[in-house]
């Protein structure tokens, strides 16, 4: 998970936007202004990462990532001040799902019950089709 510091640090010096025209909502507007955002966060220039957070980013998620860049494009919203801060909330989402450690898997055995009534039911089963079979 990312710290307040590292989250600041990426938003005020890592992240750089593009802009450009976006199609849907906005009625005339979508022809003359640019509210269509891409945000690119380039992981290897990144200070606010530690070399375990890259490496983990690098090695687990690498359909996420593009060459070192991770993009995000926001064109939900007519303006562009909230697609950048969609485009920014949905990075900061994205990493801290991605670096959210992942849990292991403690394997488990059937109770005796459990195993128990899956033989029973199993009797049961074998006792239905027995009935349906035509006498000799």
């Amino acid at each position: 998970m990312l710290t307040e510091a590292q989250i600041n640090t990426i938003i005020a010096k890592e992240i750089t936007f593009k802009t450009s025209r976006s199609g849907g909502k906005g009625g005339q507007n979508v022809n003359k202004v640019e509210t269509k955002v891409e945000l690119e966060f380039d992981l290897n220039a990144s200070k606010a990462l530690t070399d375990s957070q890259k490496k983990t980013l690098f090695k687990k998620y690498t359909y996420f990532i593009d060459g070192t860049l991770i993009r995000i494009v926001g064109n939900i919203h007519r303006s562009q001040l909230e697609n950048k801060e969609y485009a920014t909330k949905k990075l900061i989402i994205l990493l801290n799902k991605l670096l959210k450690p992942v849990k292991k898997r403690i394997a488990t055995k059937p109770s005796k019950a459990s195993k128990l009534k899956k033989v029973k039911a199993k009797k049961h089963t074998s006792e239905l089709k027995k009935l349906r079979k035509k006498p000799i």
